[in-house]
């Protein structure tokens, strides 16, 4: 696994959402000396138990293998972050959620920290089976990646506490003249690029864009107020705004993505994957995961195969 600068990860621990594509209340952990949020003690995987019916749907091969390669994009709560600087594994509901389809299905997930923009790229060229990192599921991303739905997020968002200049933002015309950070290769970053048009047909200022690859880097743009507003995941702000220490405001909900593992187009693996999340939701421990992170408000009731985008 690739480990992380201590400055980079507290800073982006204490702020900032993994900057992913795609969530809702926040986690109820302390925040520590150092910045970094501690991790709900709570194990809520533990009693999972395999269940041999829904491991038969697995490929032969990997219930030979008994493990699954997955690349997790780790970047803050409450989906998955390092709850301190010398923590060596991720925590979160990203890593709750995927150890307890392990389970059911009887398979040891090896996981490794990867970029968030490498990922998709990695699932079809093999390196890796699956991966999680808040992945939204769009029309586009679904005509080359096959997802299977654990959650429903999406796209919010915030500025400094002390900016008082915007109540809410709805509308991405409220942003016009603005400068807007998002992290790369997100569905953030495509919305805004998309949808620059918004502001000429208002007779207003276009917004700025500014990208970012590395979420330290992000925040410290909006502390500094080189950047004014944060575009990321619904969860993930209004997770952050819920700690005092974070200075940061949510502005609102604008677009509702579902969420989902991500595979290459056609993987063997969906349908158990797809059976394992439902299993969870139905046995109830999905439900107390989302406790555990304090994202019950954007449960999901099935878990679903690549849908449609919401519109």
């Amino acid at each position: 696994m690739r480990r992380h600068p201590v400055t980079t990860l507290l800073a982006a621990a204490l702020l900032l959402p993994a900057l992913a594509a795609c969530g809702a209340d926040a986690a109820s952990g302390p925040v520590p000396a150092g910045g970094a949020t501690a991790a709900p003690s709570e194990n809520v995987t533990a009693s999972v138990k395999k269940d041999e019916a829904l491991a038969k749907l697995l490929p032969e091969e990997v219930r030979k293998a008994g493990t699954l390669r997955i690349a997790s994009s780790v970047g803050a709560p409450p989906s998955a972050y390092f709850p301190s600087a010398s923590s060596r594994e991720p925590a979160g509901q990203d890593i709750d959620i995927a150890d307890a389809v392990g389970r059911v299905l009887g398979i040891r997930l090896k996981r490794e920290e990867a970029s968030f923009e490498a990922i998709l790229p990695a699932l079809g060229s093999g390196k890796y089976d699956v991966g999680t990192g808040n992945f939204g599921v769009t029309d586009e991303r679904r005509g080359t990646i096959d997802f299977v739905t654990y959650i429903n997020d999406g796209q919010g968002f915030a500025v400094r506490e002390d900016d008082t200049s915007l109540p809410e933002v709805t509308r991405l015309d409220q942003l016009c003249g603005r400068n807007i950070g998002v992290g790369a290769g997100t569905t953030f970053e495509a919305t805004l690029d998309a949808r620059k048009k918004v502001c000429a047909d208002a007779g207003k200022k276009p917004y700025k864009v500014s990208v970012y690859s590395d979420n330290g880097a992000l925040l410290t743009s909006l502390q500094q107020s080189r950047v004014e507003v944060v575009m990321s995941t619904i969860n993930g702000l209004r997770h952050q705004a819920a700690q005092p220490a974070a200075g940061v405001r949510f502005l609102g909900e604008f677009h509702r993505l579902d969420v989902g593992f991500a595979f290459k187009k056609g993987s063997a693996l969906l349908k158990a994957f797809q059976a394992a999340v439902n299993e969870l939701i139905g046995n109830g421990t999905y439900g107390r995961i989302l406790d555990k992170w304090g994202t019950g408000a954007s449960a999901i009731d099935k878990s679903l195969i690549s849908p449609p985008e919401h519109k």
